[in-house]
């Protein structure tokens, strides 16, 4: 009996400090939970970057569940930093755009004068505010993942050119946007080159891109394996950038590429699935051996008359140019309209001459005259359809274009002849006012096309319109 109740004495000891530690632990426990689950509601609410991701909260927490408690805490309070960083520079925008949504939001002041004043922008002030909170806090993580010449590497001369020099300027260039650290990041760059992949992996003559999509798709799953930020969007917050016609195309490699993140694409055909909402229309440049030719950089004076009223030359490829050839070729001396230029006339010496620049679209939408048209002082007309046009967002093409509907190509001459000299000179000074956003720089400079191309993307990381 003595031992029976030694035992039922130990046992009631021992049932009365597991109590104890339970009553000790257990609140503990409930509170350092509550609070893991008030930073993770906290980062959900704040990595929202667009409302369709209906299951976005679980994606996030699949990938913190992958990381120690000591790195989630660390990676949550950068994130939520970050978020509340981009979370006041939007709420700071949309209250200036409340403030100069009236008709002085184009006037001048001493605050930017980096910006042409004028009518070429939906909203100059808020512009230059915007790209000035851009300039304080974006940063971007360029992956590491990928060897040359297919990632971190791209064509930098002739049509395609945009692609390798944005790469270039991204991954070596002085600017202050790209991080070393991933948790800082407000975006991800995916820094593959679709030119180089039709160069090295694409058949000729096959037409079959499943070479591309298959690297696209390789890449992808690399970086959402070996990181957790793709997973944690659906791959909202990652961007690719392509000027090759295939870009889209190579795109659907990956499903989250072609409809979630942003795709900074020169074919920004909304036809093949161009979302402006969140892909980025990218303008095309190109370089004839790598530079921009010394006509463009040295035009007559301002008031030299133009002798011709439009011009174009050009291959007669896609379901356009038949249409502006066959109307227009070899018909009317006012109107210079080739298929090929003859070798003893210069293709830059013709638009400078003329007042219009005819940019009909190719096999694809986007047409490299768009820009050579600028550098020229030329007044593009856009002849296309299902076209965004680059950094729509924040200029005003119609002050500084001609846009006509591919129906009235038969009309053009009519068309562009009924122009009063008065709004033909306002376009022509639009045309200079906006130069400096299409111009290539090295090293780049502030307001030029590699900055106006990251701007776009700051722009779609909000969430927010300027027009």
């Amino acid at each position: 009996m003595e031992i029976s109740h030694r035992h039922m004495l130990v046992s009631a000891m021992l049932l009365l400090f597991l109590v104890w530690i339970v009553a000790m632990i257990l609140p503990m426990q409930f509170f350092e939970m509550m609070r893991f689950n008030c930073y993770s509601n906290s980062l959900m609410h704040s990595v929202q970057l667009r409302r369709q991701f209906s299951c976005e909260n679980s994606i996030i927490a699949f990938g913190i569940a992958a990381h120690s408690n000591a790195t989630v805490y660390r990676n949550i309070s950068k994130v939520k930093i970050k978020e509340e960083g981009l979370a006041r520079a939007k709420a700071s925008l949309q209250l200036r755009r409340a403030v100069f949504s009236d008709q002085r939001s184009n006037c001048t002041s001493p605050e930017n004068d980096d910006v042409h004043a004028g009518a070429v922008y939906h909203n100059r002030r808020l512009f230059y505010q915007s790209y000035s909170e851009m300039e304080k806090i974006f940063k971007v993580y360029v992956y590491p993942e990928g060897d040359i010449p297919i990632v971190h590497d791209g064509p930098c001369k002739d049509i395609y050119s945009i692609e390798g020099r944005f790469i270039h300027e991204m991954e070596h260039g002085e600017g202050k946007f790209r991080t070393t650290d991933p948790n800082a990041a407000h975006v991800y760059f995916l820094p593959f080159s679709i030119t180089w992949m039709v160069k090295y992996l694409y058949t000729p003559f096959s037409f079959d891109v499943t070479p591309l999509k298959n690297f696209v798709s390789d890449y992808v799953t690399v970086v959402s394996m070996r990181y957790p930020f793709w997973n944690r969007t659906h791959g909202a917050d990652h961007f690719m950038l392509a000027c090759h016609d295939w870009g889209p195309d190579a795109s659907k490699g990956h499903p989250f590429l072609y409809n979630t993140s942003i795709r900074v694409l020169c074919n920004a055909n909304t036809s093949e699935g161009f979302n402006p909402t969140k892909d980025v229309s990218l303008p095309e440049i190109h370089l004839y051996g790598g530079e921009i030719s010394p006509k463009l950089l040295s035009l007559p004076p301002e008031n030299t008359p133009r002798r011709h009223l439009a011009f174009f030359a050009g291959g007669m490829h896609g379901p356009i140019r038949p249409i502006l050839l066959r109307h227009w070729k070899n018909i009317d001396n006012d109107i210079q309209v080739y298929e090929y230029l003859p070798k003893d006339l210069d293709y830059y010496s013709f638009m400078i001459n003329s007042k219009f620049c005819l940019c009909p679209s190719g096999h694809e939408v986007a047409s490299p005259r768009i820009v050579e048209s600028i550098y020229a002082e030329c007044v593009p007309v856009i002849l296309s359809e299902g076209y965004v046009l680059p950094f729509s967002d924040v200029l005003r093409w119609e002050e500084f274009s001609v846009q006509v509907n591919v129906s009235d190509i038969p009309r053009l001459k009519e068309v562009l002849s009924a122009i009063p000299v008065e709004n033909y000179l306002k376009l022509k000074q639009g045309v200079r006012a906006v130069r400096k956003h299409f111009t290539l720089n090295q090293p780049a400079k502030r307001y030029d096309v590699f900055h106006m191309i990251l701007h776009s993307i700051w722009l779609r990381r909000l969430n927010i319109e300027l027009g």
